[in-house]
């Protein structure tokens, strides 16, 4: 059977009528021989029985067969990420000056149509290699549809200004790979030749029609679909996260798969595609399987800085009290050659590790930065904590839940502030006290706070003598008037105090 009739028999199948043959891999020390199908539309166990008999009568039978079946949709961001990755490994000097936000992508029925944005110079380089050509077959090999490539002008002498009104999709996309284990201990009980590395539960975060998982069984139920088949419903976990998923029975695999009880450790590998607008992970093969001995998760890399500001931006900042209090004249080198990010925080309560009881939430950040010695820039806003605020904190700060009710969540202010503080050294007073919440609500959106830090407390304890070393006390010290416990005030303050003890000190602690 040639490649032309394996193909037109196969689409003659309703849920196969646009697949493509992405490639078959053959085995020699195995005598195995690997066809890999790509579809666009949803098929049943009965469409992959179809292709095991297509393929087994395509290959002699001298030789096993597997049939691998991905269903995967050309939407614009995966095309893209294809894109890219085929440019850096087969034409790295064009990936060196073509980037994820040069490359456009439409769809027009089963067309799929994409652009390169290229100067004059660039335009040639791609002309005399056929990169266009090569991008188009690659595509055409990994979905189901047609593509068309164009190379379009783009002009890339300017750097564009950062206040102008810029497009959503310039956003860098998130390309952190998804971390994995090597799972131990494999016993099949569906299927054997299945992947041996798993994914982090944590991370699966993207569509995959071959997403492996392992983790521990904590709850198992029986469920029935609309149709009447019965599947189980399983919710697992491993030490980065927990899911669940279904997974429809077979006959010849029940007995051991009813076998599987809560604690036990199982090694699932299904797809992990949307329905009803979320990701949703449906096992088609469950075995069993351990992550590695001693399994500690390695750290996840922090979320590229975001290339805009969504919910708050900075503001300049004019403080004509400054004027007086500053003299240009005597402000040392390492205030001029540095930023600082001066922050203060309005919490509910005093728990900034977990580890403590719950979590208390922050309900205000204020922050000030500090470019070439003066105070420029302001980043201000409440923060919805999601929790009723006690009478105390009201008292105290003077934040009432009718201010907060319709102030952005944490989650979404944590990008903006991390933009923020890029590139800067991070100041405060008591600075590890706040400095705990940023990194732990940080965390919970995958960036990692890592600056060093100055802490106003420690060095006015070194550098004054006073009756105590209070944010207020050490004010009046300087003669700085200002409204205690809120946010931006306290953070300004302490600023102007910082700015004034490295004055005084002439260095940097620990310089």
């Amino acid at each position: 059977m040639t490649r032309e009739e394996f193909l037109e028999r196969l689409h003659g199948r309703e849920n196969f009528g646009r697949a493509v043959l992405n490639k078959i891999e053959i085995d020699k020390d195995k005598r195995r021989c690997e066809f890999t199908l790509v579809t666009d539309a949803a098929y049943t166990p009965e469409d992959e029985a179809f292709a095991e008999k297509l393929a087994r009568e395509a290959v002699p039978a001298s030789l096993a067969v597997s049939v691998k079946i991905s269903k995967l949709v050309a939407d614009a961001q995966l095309v893209r990420h294809k894109i890219v990755e085929y440019l850096s490994q087969n034409h790295r000097a064009a990936a060196a000056f073509v980037t994820a936000e040069d490359i456009g992508v439409e769809q027009s029925g089963g067309t799929v149509r994409f652009t390169f944005g290229v100067d004059e110079e660039e335009k040639r380089f791609f002309e005399t290699r056929g990169i266009v050509e090569g991008v188009a077959a690659m595509l055409e090999n990994s979905f189901c549809n047609k593509f068309e490539g164009a190379l379009v002008y783009k002009d890339k002498g300017e750097i564009p200004d950062e206040t102008e009104e810029t497009d959503e999709d310039d956003e860098p996309l998130d390309y952190r790979p998804a971390r994995t284990f090597k799972i131990h201990d494999f016993e099949p009980i569906d299927f054997a030749d299945v992947p041996k590395v798993a994914t982090y539960i944590k991370d699966c975060t993207f569509r995959s029609t071959s997403l492996t998982v392992c983790g521990k069984i904590e709850f198992i139920q029986e469920r029935t679909s609309q149709k009447g088949k019965p599947y189980l419903r399983f919710t697992v976990s491993d030490p980065t996260a927990r899911m669940s998923f279904s997974y429809f029975i077979k006959k010849k695999t029940e007995e051991k798969v009813r076998a599987l009880q809560p604690g036990d450790w199982i090694v699932c590998t299904g797809e992990n595609e949307f329905f009803n607008d979320r990701l949703s992970f449906t096992a088609r093969y469950v075995n069993r399987g351990n992550p590695p001995p001693d399994f500690v998760p390695e750290k996840l890399p922090t979320k590229a800085v975001p290339a805009h500001y969504k919910v708050v931006a900075p503001e300049k900042l004019t403080d004509y009290n400054q004027m007086n209090l500053f003299d240009r004249s005597v402000i040392p080198d390492c205030l001029k050659e540095n930023t600082f990010v001066v922050f203060d925080l309005e919490t509910t309560g005093l728990v900034n590790i977990p580890t403590n009881g719950k979590m208390d939430a922050i309900t205000e950040i204020g922050a000030v930065k500090i470019i070439d010695g003066e105070i420029r820039e302001r980043f201000t806003t409440l923060v919805n904590p999601e929790r009723a605020l006690s009478e105390e904190i009201v008292k105290l700060t003077g934040i009432t839940d009718d201010m907060v009710k319709d102030a952005p969540k944490i989650g979404e202010v944590i990008p903006d502030f991390y933009k923020f503080c890029d590139g800067c050294f991070l100041v405060g007073h008591n600075v590890q006290f706040d400095y705990r919440f940023i990194q732990y609500y940080g965390a919970q959106e995958d960036y990692a706070f890592e600056q060093k830090t100055f802490d106003t407390l420690s060095i006015a304890q070194s550098e004054l003598f006073l009756k105590n070393y209070k944010l207020d006390t050490i004010a009046d010290h300087y003669g700085i008037v200002f409204n205690h416990h809120r946010a931006c005030d306290d953070a300004l303050t302490t600023a102007k105090i910082f700015i004034e003890l490295i004055k005084a000190k002439k260095c940097l602690p620990n310089a």
